[in-house]
């Protein structure tokens, strides 16, 4: 990924490592994505979209860019997923040691777990918000225990996880669901008291994990696995707008865009995402 590309396109004092509250690290990593590939080509694709991004936000009368977002270089580790893993708990690790807010950007959604485990270390009671179609509670997935299907199976290990906009799912995950921690899309796309009871199940300081194939394929059709029945744009921002009001989002991802280079719509949204969400964690 070629390392000119940034997150953004603001002045430059606004990219400066010293002037910078927030970074954004690219995982280019595509390495067990088990239909449509193309994971890795998702954070250059995020990051070319964003400079097209208008850096006023309308609900939030604010320019979060004004607080310092610089683009790290990317973590390039290829090979084994644990590799990857390891790569990315270190340099998650070494922006939070100098009070950075993280947000990393895939790749596929086993870039999550380094990133979860960097977090856990700085945050005792971090708890996981994981917005995704797929419950990935798989124990493993093709001979490997760090597969994108096994990701929340990993962090539930060591953190308390909610799970939201669930809508595909095999019968050997069943036993590891917590039924009062999951909400369905079939469950909740007709109505919204769920979102603040999802959020009063999270501890005081939430990393928030958004696999974007939690959209409806209408809204968002270019991901790894997609998915009928998702949640639209709306929806996912109501969410998160309330989510970032009751508790502290200490550092969130977004995963699993695989662009489409006829349609640029989902690399833009994504994109909006991830300026829309900061912008409600540092209006607060």
């Amino acid at each position: 990924m070629p390392s000119k590309i940034n997150f953004g396109a603001w002045p430059k004092e606004n990219f400066k490592p010293e002037n910078a509250k927030v970074v954004i690290l690219p995982v280019p990593y595509d390495g067990t994505s088990t239909w449509i590939k193309g994971a890795d080509k998702g954070p250059q694709a995020l990051f070319e979209a964003s400079t097209k991004l208008e850096l006023y936000d309308i609900e939030t009368d604010a320019e979060v860019y004004r607080q310092g977002i610089m683009t790290a270089p990317a973590v390039k580790q290829k090979g084994a997923p644990e590799k990857m893993i390891a790569a990315v708990r270190q340099a998650v690790s070494g922006f939070l040691q100098s009070d950075k807010f993280v947000v990393t950007v895939g790749g596929e959604h086993s870039v999550t777990i380094g990133a979860v485990q960097a977090y856990k270390e700085k945050y005792p009671g971090l708890s996981v918000l994981q917005l995704d179609a797929h419950a990935d509670l798989q124990p493993e997935y093709y001979g490997s225990k760090y597969n994108h299907g096994c990701v929340m199976a990993r962090l539930r290990e060591f953190c308390p996880i909610v799970q939201a906009g669930i809508r595909s799912m095999s019968a050997e995950e069943k036993p590891f669901l917590d039924k009062s921690r999951v909400y369905f899309a079939h469950d909740i796309h007709k109505q919204t008291a769920w979102q603040r009871q999802a959020a009063a199940k999270l501890t005081d300081q939430v990393y928030v994990t958004i696999d974007l194939d939690v959209f409806d394929p209408s809204v968002l059709p270019s991901t790894g696995t997609p998915e009928p029945g998702g949640l639209g744009w709306y929806q996912v921002l109501d969410f998160l707008k309330i989510v970032s009001q009751e508790k502290q989002i200490v550092g969130f991802d977004v995963v699993e865009l695989c662009p489409n280079p006829a349609a640029k719509a989902s690399d833009f949204l994504a994109a909006k995402l991830v300026y829309k969400f900061l912008s409600y964690i540092f209006v607060k």
